[in-house]
């Protein structure tokens, strides 16, 4: 019997086409009352992308826009259905919507000419304006030189004050303005090296429609960062920003446990929960579990039962790759302590300073937090800041930050078939191997400011865990793991019964202050030994199982295996 299908969405972001087409929609139009029943005037949503963002915003606009045509059949049997406060702004509003997403020039001048264009497709849809011919002569050649791409910076700067003014006059109604991905050509600015021009620009253009603003009723913008505020919103200050740690619109992007289950049995495909779950899921918006929306969407439209990293591979990495392997000193060492399923404790600050995530090891962090690439558990607020111990939220990520840390690890060895060779002399128990080849990688890559900090042991500890993550996913790589009667530095546990099994304990000396190598080797043989760390490759059926000690003094390593000891 043919399973019953749904018609995913992918691709589709106006809310009509994907109402008249029949797609599948998860029901999130109870955000007009959510935006409703906030004070604020401006409300700026920043999620990851891929999250329903400009669906959203979408749906917004035809649910607001002062149009000819009814628009009701779009919104029957939907939960805004209900809502009274709502249908007092039903079609009520002109609305004015802008999408800067496909605004990605790689100079100012090209980023210009690319806001040009999208303030001219929005003039273009309320033309009448100037057909009507009541506009005076300065509001009428202002309109003109932006409707035909003439319009010189200055006058774009303006120009959403101006369409607003018109709007509400000729309609006799305030008007709502909708900014999709407002932050793209930000991002572009910091990438290609006009940074200080595309926010001078946006902070003004933004203050003329948004601040102060008589004819404006709500503004609503969306983007994947909120920018700091002395940088863009420093004139802004009727804007409350809904971050992924607030709890208010925390549902309205991405989709809940519950709508995710409705998707599965619509599609006939119940027992595929559990993997989108572990794929999938993770996310923490307000304290809320939110899947990725367009991972399940996608996986649903396929009928092999796959889980691939559809998220992953509908953008570019290269920022993310950039700072987690080449960024301020730590950051790699801390992401490989991520992958062993280490928690970390940082600063989050989210107010975002493109131009400080390269150097700053808080900013970063706080940028894949928001983003999307990390999740904040235990969120907690001291003194004006907040805390967050921060963890990878699902296996399509986790997958991600393992190519690319293998990618910097086959690099240090010399490429892909050393650094295998390497991780089966691991496996083999070949200590003279793995010594010289962490030698190696620490007079490569590590500084002084690495092994000297004040936990030299974190950055060791990193270092071997992200050297084996190449033996994923033929082995589980488990850190500070609970076995026998304590905690084993770094285990490599096989999945399958009958193949090698790896505890290693890593130790720092000092050999300025007399501690001896012989000394720490004995001592942590003997905690193997003591506290009986192999317990659990035993119980997994690993043989054989290799006993391994790493000691390390700055950018020097020795390796031994018991038996050589």
């Amino acid at each position: 019997m043919p399973r019953p299908a749904i018609r995913s969405p992918i691709g589709i972001s106006d809310f009509r086409e994907l109402r008249e087409g029949g797609f599948a929609y998860v029901d999130k139009t109870m955000l007009v009352d959510e935006v409703l029943a906030e004070a604020a005037k401006v409300l700026l949503v920043p999620r990851p992308r891929r999250f329903g963002k400009t669906l959203n915003l979408s749906m917004l606009r035809w649910y607001f826009d002062r149009r000819s045509d009814d628009a009701s059949p779009l919104f029957e049997g939907l939960a805004i259905a209900s809502s009274d406060r709502a249908r007092a702004h039903f079609q009520r509003h002109p609305v004015i919507f802008l999408s800067f997403k496909d605004v990605k020039a790689t100079s100012w001048e090209g980023c210009l000419a690319g806001v040009a264009n999208v303030l001219s497709e929005c003039y273009s849809r309320h033309r009448s304006l100037l057909a009507d011919g009541r506009l005076d002569p300065e509001d009428a050649r202002l309109f003109e030189a932006v409707l035909g791409r003439r319009a010189t910076q200055p006058e774009l700067v303006v120009a959403l004050k101006l369409l607003s003014r018109l709007l509400a006059r000729h309609h006799q109604e305030r008007v709502v303005i909708l900014i999709d991905e407002y932050d793209t050509p930000i991002h572009a600015g910091h990438g290609h090296g006009y940074y200080d021009e595309v926010v001078a620009f946006f902070r003004d253009f933004l203050s003329g429609g948004l601040k102060d603003n008589e004819h404006l009723f709500k503004g609503v913008l969306t983007g994947i960062l909120r920018v700091a505020r002395e940088s863009l919103f420093s004139g802004l200050n009727n804007i409350e920003v809904y971050s992924i740690l607030r709890e208010q619109l925390a549902t309205a992007f991405g989709f809940t446990e519950p709508e995710v289950r409705a998707l599965t049995e619509a599609a006939g495909r119940p027992e595929a929960l559990d993997g989108i779950r572990g794929f999938y899921n993770g996310y923490l918006f307000g304290g809320q579990a939110i899947y990725n929306p367009w991972s399940v969407l996608s996986f649903l439209n396929r009928d092999d039962g796959v889980f691939r990293p559809y998220w992953i591979e509908t953008s570019s990495n290269d920022l993310v790759r950039e700072l987690l392997l080449t960024g301020p000193s730590g950051v790699k060492v801390e992401l490989e302590a991520l992958l062993a399923g280490e928690l970390l404790e940082r600063r989050i600050d989210e107010h975002i300073v493109l131009r400080d995530i390269a150097s700053r090891r808080d900013a970063v962090w706080s940028f894949l937090l928001f983003s999307g690439y990390l999740k904040a558990v235990g969120v907690r607020y001291e003194d004006g800041e907040t805390f967050a111990d921060l963890t990878v939220p699902n296996r399509e990520v986790a997958g991600a930050f393992r190519t690319m840390v293998r990618v910097w690890f086959e690099n240090e060895a010399g490429g892909m078939e050393p650094l295998q060779r390497l991780l089966d002399a691991l496996l083999r128990g070949e200590a003279a191997v793995v010594e010289r080849a962490l030698g190696r990688m620490l007079r490569a890559d590590a500084s002084y400011f690495d092994t000297a900090a004040p936990e030299p042991e974190r950055f060791y500890h990193g270092l071997v865990v992200g050297l084996l993550a190449g033996l994923q996913p033929r082995y589980d790589v488990r850190s500070n793991r609970e076995s026998g009667f304590g905690r084993c530095d770094v285990m490599v546990l096989p999945k399958t019964p009958g193949q090698p099994g790896v505890v290693l304990e890593l130790k720092r000396v000092a050999l300025e202050d007399g501690e001896s190598i012989e000394q720490a080797f004995a001592a942590a043989f003997e905690q193997i030994r003591e506290r009986d760390y192999a317990t659990e490759l035993r119980e997994r059926g690993a043989t054989p199982i290799h006993e391994m000690v790493a000691v390390f003094d700055g950018k020097r390593a020795w390796v031994r295996v018991a038996g050589d000891a």
